[in-house]
């Protein structure tokens, strides 16, 4: 983003933007930030504001490399530590590449508490890492006396522990508190009443709460609303007051609402006053008073670095009472005390990574008012990590003057070796993989030299809109595999890493690939997926061979960890989001009602003219390659499928530029003028329904036909930029333009042939296109357009926004600009690299509890919204079991295991079930093949036959998984569902205990 210009690129930032939207871009571009301290947490938010794209950075810090920061700065290189280069000079270069709009600099004079801080009036926020508290007061004080203030936040993690402090001025208005899209609420009634109740259409809910405001438009009868806000007070999810009504006119139907966005002023107190009462964000509702607790144990570690001008030492047994000492004035667990002592001179990249991505997200905040700021601290702890590790040796914590002397510090020799040792998959390399890839390097999963792998695989190719937020990758990377990149780019963090990069799509299609014994190999798997299908697919995969899954995934500013352990907890696939409402067909064709109905009207418009038609045409003179012999075919009254298609897109190809634009032209009157006609024709705008109640009334909307007028921009994309694109390929929308009538002829000033269903006629078109010599090879082929949203040069998005626009406007519904409707086109999900660091953060703590075998107890799932701001820590769901009979149960873990031979029965099967399990199957299905079920007709006779002969395996095919119903306890009662049973092919195909999980 261009300062100057205040121009946004779209090709870079366009998923940002529909986070943060185009005001608080513009304010970002605006604002220069000071940051102080080049470690992890440092390194982390540097990365998140400049990805970001605001003006201007000031990387601050004083102090060397140091072969530990190898584990804790994914910025710093072996080759910095051996030429003694101090930290901001390692990492300034890296960090400036990431994004060429921002300024980035260097400075590394002592900050300290005789420093003079006037040089900090330049800057619109501050932010301090690893410096002290006395410190951290002092500038948050003069930035608080400024006016305008100057934004402060101070952020710190030590070992185990983490949090972070805001200090936004007296007075901090913020603009749009939630950043939630307003949506249109259609109304069922409003009562003539003191107060008015509001009732919603269809029994959909409000979403709305007391106090807020919302904004009235399209009512009859009581007109006197429309335009008019009003405050509500919520009666329930679908009804809601909005004070007195009685003296308005009689409300009568139709019309919306639409949520008021109210801005708010927040107030911050500084550091200093909010040390002794300070106001928290509580994220783990199972343990209220943990933030209270770390505040008392992290202010105690702060006054130990002032007392003793350093950190408690590592493993120290002394040092930890004194800490613990320090605490008794206030309410504190010893053992946080204990645990903090033992790992505040330690490092955990994923701790970092997560308050990171909160920290700057805070940041963001402050320079554009957009979002609700966190008041005033945050504090996030990772005692479950090392718990189980209290009872390990001193020794184990030692530093060995290598990179993980950081995270050794926290976990521990034996558990950095765990983690060494790791053999991971992770499925995909977007935004979500490259987070992960470079926690994985700084923890040190998968080294070369101790068997360790990940392997990843992802199809696509890198874009030029992945590079604001997936930071392993460049400019210079564009249209080359992400994976492989990433790969690169991950062994720069961290050489000893063995990475297996693929290219495949991890789906049924590659099971070749990723079979059981694949499986069998892994420790872990990760999903770094952006869609629900994908990830239950991975979920089921790995439920089946018996794997652990962590799975993330982000939605603009909001984010979801869920870790999965065989035997623990539920799978991604135990739980099922509500479907994502479709629109229905007869609304998308003749009763628009929102803008979202029109732009999905255009975009079917768009893959049936210029993707299915061309396919089809393709693929039917793939099979008839002579017109001639086709000819000679209908001229028999064979039936040739697809042929009247066919033979109507052969006869009205265009051949010349001219006749582009004629049949634009003709499309155009279809859509926007004679559908409109016919419909009114059909209803006219006094129809009424047999309840005596208008037709016409909302949400239906009557269209109003548009006339083409050349000096509308809209008409002039709509039929010439576009529509030739099928025919004439070559001939590109931003090279012609009609200019006068004599391009544009109405409908009834001209001839085009016109098909019919008859066979005759499409014979005679046929017969006629022959003769004209219209069938050469080159007319026999058709070029299908793929939709691609975020190329402006192709002129899809062209056509998508005119074509809206225009049924938009016929209907009267208020357009959406270009932004929002390549949003909804596109399917585009909102992103942002703080939303996306915090996530792989998150997750990754939960790796290690992985790695390390933990107990259920010990496991978190998270949701965040960084907007608003909330985090919730929450237990993972623990594993569901079902009863079969009072001895037999089973979870979605348990698998039973027949072993057959070539001539296995199914008779034998169910006898085999029966004896291995002690219950008696009443039912085997395969797939949707159901292979044994006795109340069918001739099942029984199926008892005799081979399970070979039943199922027909592919050659290679060593097993599969039945589904098994078994009988009830007692007579009419249904047949009771069992766990799948693996049913082997041959005895010595057998899998391995570890492929089997069992």
């Amino acid at each position: 983003m261009a300062a100057d210009s205040m121009e946004i690129d779209d090709s870079l930032y366009s998923r940002q933007r529909y986070v943060l939207g185009d005001s608080a871009m513009q304010q970002m571009a605006q604002s220069s930030v000071f940051l102080s301290g080049m470690a992890g947490l440092g390194v982390e938010i540097a990365k998140n504001i400049v990805l970001a794209g605001v003006k201007a950075v000031t990387l601050h810090d004083t102090k060397q490399c140091e072969t530990k920061d190898l584990g804790c700065n994914f910025f710093i290189r072996q080759d910095d530590v051996l030429n003694h280069r101090k930290r901001v000079e390692a990492v300034h270069p890296r960090v400036a590449e990431l994004n060429p709009y921002v300024h980035v600099d260097s400075s590394s004079f002592p900050l300290d508490l005789s420093t003079d801080l006037n040089f900090l009036r330049r800057y619109q926020c501050v932010i301090l890492t690893e410096a002290r508290l006395s410190l951290q007061k002092k500038v948050d004080e003069f930035c608080h006396s400024q006016q305008p203030p100057i934004r402060f936040i101070g952020c710190d993690t030590y070992g185990i522990c983490a949090r972070v402090f805001c200090d936004f001025g007296e007075h901090f208005e913020v603009s749009d508190p939630t950043g939630e899209e307003a949506k249109e609420i259609f109304i069922q009634n409003i009562t003539l009443d003191d107060p008015g109740v509001v009732t919603c259409m269809d029994g959909r809910t409000h979403g709305l709460q007391t106090g807020q405001s919302i904004l009235f438009r399209e009512v009859n009868g009581m007109d006197q609303l429309n335009g008019t806000a009003r405050q509500v007070t919520v009666l329930s999810p679908y009804s809601f007051a909005i004070g007195d009504t009685s003296g308005l006119q009689p409300y009568a139907h139709g019309g919306f609402f639409l949520l008021v966005k109210t801005p708010r002023t927040y107030s911050f107190e500084t550091m200093e006053h909010q040390l002794c009462e300070p106001k928290v964000l509580t994220p783990d509702f199972s343990k209220p008073e943990a933030p209270l607790q770390i505040h008392a144990a992290m202010l105690a570690l702060d006054d130990f670095q002032e007392e003793h001008n350093r950190l408690p030492n590592i493993g120290c047994c002394q040092d930890a009472e004194v800490l613990v000492r320090l605490t008794e004035r206030a309410p504190l667990w010893p053992e946080l005390a204990r645990c903090l002592s033992r790992t505040a001179q330690g490092s955990l990249p994923p701790l970092a990574a997560a308050v990171g991505g909160m920290a700057s997200q805070e940041l963001l905040k402050a320079l554009t008012g957009k979002f609700a700021p966190l008041q005033q601290w945050f504090y996030l702890d990772a005692i479950e990590v090392v718990k189980p590790l209290q009872s390990l040796s001193a020794e184990e914590f030692i530093p060995r003057g290598d990179r993980y002397d950081g995270l050794r510090a926290c976990i521990g020799e034996s558990m950095c070796l765990e983690l060494h040792k790791l053999r991971v998959f992770m499925v995909g390399c977007g935004a979500i993989g490259c987070e992960m890839l470079k926690n994985l390097a700084l923890l040190g999963v998968g080294l070369a030299q101790n068997s360790g792998q990940v392997c990843m695989s992802d199809p696509d190719l890198i874009e030029k809109s992945n590079l604001n937020r997936q930071f392993l990758f460049r400019p210079h990377h564009i249209q080359k595999p992400k994976s492989s990149t990433a790969a690169d780019a991950t062994l720069e963090i961290n050489p000893e890493m063995e990475i297996d990069a693929h290219l495949n799509k991890v789906c049924p299609a590659t099971e070749s690939i990723y079979n059981d014994l694949f499986y069998s190999r892994l420790h872990l798997v990760v999903t770094a997926l952006d869609n629900v299908e994908a990830r239950r697919y991975v979920d089921s995969r790995s439920v089946s061979n018996q794997k652990a899954l962590l799975d993330s995934g982000t939605m603009g500013t909001k984010g979801h960890t869920e870790v999965i352990v065989p035997n623990l907890t539920e799978s991604y696939n135990s739980h099922r989001d509500p479907p994502e409402e479709e629109i229905p067909f007869c609304t998308l064709k003749s009763f628009p009602a929102i803008i979202e109905h029109t732009i999905q009207w255009a975009r079917d418009k768009f893959e049936s003219a210029f993707a299915h038609k061309p396919s089809i045409y393709n693929m039917f003179w793939e099979t008839h390659s002579s017109a001639e012999s086709v000819l000679q075919r209908m001229q028999r009254r064979e039936s040739l499928e697809g042929a009247f298609q066919v033979v109507k897109l052969l006869s009205r190809r265009p051949s010349q530029w001219e006749h582009c634009i004629t049949m634009a032209r003709l499309k155009f009157d279809k859509y926007f003028k004679r559908k409109a006609l016919q419909l009114l024709h059909s209803f006219p705008l006094d129809t009424r329904l047999k309840d005596g109640s208008l037709f016409w009334q909302s949400p239906k909307r009557p269209p109003s036909p548009i006339e083409f007028d050349l000096t509308d921009d809209l008409s002039q994309q709509a039929v010439s930029r576009i529509l030739s694109e099928i025919t004439i390929p070559e001939y590109r929308p931003a090279e012609k333009r009609i200019e006068t009538d004599e391009n544009v002829k109405k409908p009834d000033q001209m001839k085009l042939s016109v098909s019919s269903e008859e066979e005759r006629e499409a014979i005679a078109q046929l017969e006629e296109a022959i003769a004209a010599d219209h069938v050469t090879p080159e007319r026999l082929r058709m070029s299908p357009l793929i939709f691609e949203k975020d190329d402006d040069a192709n002129g899809h998005m062209d056509f998508v926004a005119a074509a809206s626009s225009l049924r938009a406007r016929m209907y009267a519904i208020e357009v959406a600009d270009r932004l929002k409707t390549k949003r909804i086109a596109g399917k585009i999900i909102p992103a942002i690299a703080t939303a996306t660091a915090a996530v792989a953060g998150l997750v990754s703590l939960e790796l290690v509890k992985v790695a390390g075998g933990y107990g259920f107890e010990s496991f978190n799932n998270c949701f965040f919204n960084l907007a608003i701001p909330v985090v919730v820590l929450t237990e993972a769901a623990p594993v569901r079991k079902t009863q079969i009979r009072e001895d037999i149960s089973f979870s979605i873990w348990d698998r039973w295991v027949v072993c057959g031979h070539q001539d296995f029965t199914l008779s034998n099967f169910i006898n085999a079930v029966r004896e291995q399990y002690g219950i008696e199957p009443t039912m085997v299905v395969h797939g949707v093949k159901m292979l044994y079920v006795p109340v069918m007709p001739g099942h029984n006779k199926r008892l005799k036959l081979t399970m070979q002969k039943l199922i027909k395996p592919a050659v290679d095919r060593r097993y599969v998984d039945l589904t098994v119903s078994f009988a009830p306890e007692s007579d009419g009662d249904e047949d009771l569902p069992g766990p799948p049973v693996r049913y082997y092919f041959t005895r010595d195909g057998d899998a391995p205990p570890d492929s089997l999980g069992l």
